[in-house]
């Protein structure tokens, strides 16, 4: 496919991930709840990857009362993960699926907004733990299923802030830069060994709990809901990005700015 792919001008076919098995973290809430639930009513079967039981087994019963495919739950807490923890993920997706076609990472820690020299140095293990190394440990585990795919896709969750520095994001923005270097070295490791690509998205500006714990004083009500996000992913997550790998990408428009007047480079460039 050609350099000028874009997920936003994207729009998915009802059954587009049919026949699929796509695991989602932070699949509990936020922007992953919404993601999982548009994958199973296009027709994925979805791993529904969280910590909070409760809520994992409100967004599977929502795939059971709809006409989607089953759901499974696997529960993980990225902070407090064991190795053995990892292995059971796998091992149970290999068990019931012989393969995984998608993996969208999107559970986060924000964290603190504060000065790096006043940063508190667990809380900066934690978020770069939660947000980079577990990302990370959680697809190595996966790799097998995903090469036992014939068109399989791994999606890391982005920020604007892991592309351009941002003072006082700290840790954040240190791990969203270590998830678009680990994007770009596991795409071009990749690329000529197997069927899987792999890519970074922004979501941008979102009525999520992570932007009102970032943004206290932001009004909610102008910010775009996650289900109304869910386009980019399906379009990266499903057949509509074959070939597509080692790119970074946006969910959203700058403002003033649509599929029909896109915006220059440079205006693309100063994105929220």
């Amino acid at each position: 496919m050609s350099g000028d792919f874009d997920p936003r001008r994207h729009r998915s076919e009802p059954a587009e991930l049919a026949g699929r098995v796509i695991a989602v973290t932070g699949a509990g809430s936020g922007l992953g709840r919404a993601v999982a639930l548009a994958c199973a009513l296009h027709g994925a079967q979805v791993v529904l990857i969280g910590r909070n039981v409760a809520r994992l087994e409100s967004v599977h019963a929502e795939i059971a009362a709809s006409a989607a495919p089953a759901a499974t739950i696997a529960v993980l807490d990225l902070e407090s993960a064991l190795a053995p923890d990892y292995d059971a993920v796998a091992d149970a997706v290999s068990a019931r699926y012989g393969r995984l076609d998608g993996l969208l990472h999107s559970a986060g820690l924000l964290g603190t907004l504060t000065p790096i020299e006043r940063y508190d140095v667990p809380t900066w293990c934690r978020v770069l733990h939660v947000n980079l190394t577990a990302a990370f440990a959680l697809t190595q585990v996966l790799l097998p299923a995903l090469r036992a795919s014939a068109d399989a896709a791994v999606l890391f969750t982005s920020s604007s802030v892991g592309r351009v520095g941002r003072a006082y994001w700290g840790a954040y923005a240190v791990a969203k830069f270590g998830l678009e270097g680990l994007a770009q070295v596991l795409a071009g490791e990749l690329e000529a060994t197997s069927q899987v690509r792999v890519n970074t998205l922004n979501p941008g500006r979102a009525r999520t709990a992570m932007r009102r714990q970032a943004y206290p004083a932001e009004d909610a009500e102008t910010l775009p809901r996650p289900e109304e996000l869910t386009g980019p992913y399906l379009a990266l997550l499903g057949p509509a990005s074959r070939g597509i790998t080692g790119r970074a990408f946006d969910a959203q428009w700058p403002a003033g700015t649509s599929a029909s007047n896109p915006p220059s480079s440079a205006a693309e460039s100063s994105r929220n």
